[in-house]
């Protein structure tokens, strides 16, 4: 008798199961990526909570970032010794800069169709042409999506990473470090001064990725932008900025300003500077670690930030980068010129405030010719100055 062996019956030929299984797959890979793309658009309220708990609990990224104008190979000198600091405090860390030549292309890559699915994002970065502005934005969009640590290019390590979090503090139960820059909360009605005179640092921080208060801030800046070209009457590409609109719009005050909402929501209570005015340590806020000015901003000459000296200090900024106020100029005095230049001190401010005051009093003819008998007096001054010598007795 011949044994017959069973053979399952298929309900579909080989070619129908292979075609089958590769729809199968398609099928679930579209519904996957349809759901997850297109939730950025549905509604004008987006909810980033569960991209807190998701990384609750992990340690920060070891990565630092900088951006500038060419890659680290031609950095001049000056840049280099600066950026390096980095790299030797940090040996274990990965290091990387982004520059003119391939922002465009990581915000594309990052945001575009196969990233996170922001047209917005990405129109809006390509239509920017200040480089200060592309600057501040592409820091916060780096940060969301990588994490680790931001330096801006002319910021010097003084001491590893890890003294970031100091030892009273568990590093999981913390999504961003940031430093104190600006604590002179007695300037906040100055018509000029009050807006920047409470800040946190940006020119160093560190985060965890996806941080819902990058992400709204990246907003708040899209925001910020369409309505100013609304504003203006013009399209981004040709917005006209002075300081207090860059320092507003994407610096340190509008860095701030994102940070202390995200800390009332994750609070469920009013935060303000009040919170962190002269802070003698470093305090935890809605999962925010907020160090001491000397931190990140030690050596200003104001808000009591020491030196460079302290044990505190964490890094030092050497400013020789920070040239875009020229192209963005603080409000200057005819006369008495920007009030900036007193360096926050109560003094000098009050009586750059009772000069200007009494001039705007003055009827327009004596401005005009007040005007005329500074300038005069400024040229006649040039003339007096002495040529400069020459370097090494003439060779």
């Amino acid at each position: 008798m011949v044994e017959k062996k069973f053979v399952p019956i298929s309900l579909f030929p080989k070619r129908a199961r292979r075609f089958t299984h590769g729809t199968l797959a398609t099928l679930f890979l579209f519904i996957y990526f349809f759901v997850t793309r297109t939730s950025h658009h549905i509604g004008e309220t987006r909810s980033y909570s569960t991209q807190v708990t998701a990384h609750a609990g992990e340690t920060f990224p070891r990565k630092i970032w900088q951006i500038w104008k060419v890659n680290p190979l031609e950095f001049d000198g000056r840049d280099i010794e600066v950026a390096r600091s980095w790299t030797v405090k940090n040996p274990g860390y990965r290091y990387e800069v982004l520059t003119d030549q391939n922002d465009l292309q990581y915000v594309e890559t990052n945001f575009g169709p196969l990233g996170e699915n922001r047209p917005d994002i990405v129109e809006t970065y390509r239509s920017l042409t200040a480089p200060i502005i592309k600057a501040d934005l592409l820091r916060y969009l780096v940060m969301y999506i990588e994490g680790g640590v931001y330096a801006d290019i002319d910021v010097e390590a003084l001491r590893p990473v890890e003294r970031f979090v100091p030892s009273t503090h568990d590093e999981r139960d913390i999504g961003m470090v940031i430093g104190v820059e600006i604590d002179e909360p007695h300037f906040s009605d100055h018509p000029i001064l009050g807006q920047k005179s409470q800040s946190f640092c940006q020119w160093t921080f560190m985060c965890k990725p996806r941080q819902p208060v990058m992400m709204r801030l990246v907003e708040n800046i899209l925001h910020w932008l369409n309505e100013l070209s609304i504003k203006q009457g013009k399209p981004i590409s040709e917005l006209q900025l002075d300081f207090d609109d860059v320092i507003t719009g994407t610096g340190p005050s509008a860095f701030t300003s994102a940070i202390l909402s995200e800390m009332s929501r994750a609070t469920g209570k009013t935060v303000t500077w009040d919170t962190f005015h002269d802070i003698p340590e470093s305090k935890v806020v809605g999962g925010f670690l907020v160090l001491t000015v000397e931190a990140f901003a030690a050596g200003q000459g104001h808000s009591d930030s020491g030196t460079h000296n302290s044990r505190n200090a964490l890094v030092k900024h050497h400013y020789h980068a920070s040239e875009w106020p020229k192209r963005h100029p603080r409000f200057y005095h005819p006369i008495f010129g920007e009030v900036e230049k007193c360096n926050w001190n109560v003094d000098c401010v009050k009586k750059w405030d009772e000069e200007t005051t009494a001039f705007a009093a003055l009827p327009q003819e004596e401005q005009e010719r007040q005007i005329a008998t500074f300038k005069a007096i400024e040229e006649a001054l040039k003339k007096m100055e002495p040529p400069p010598q020459p370097a090494f007795g003439g060779f």
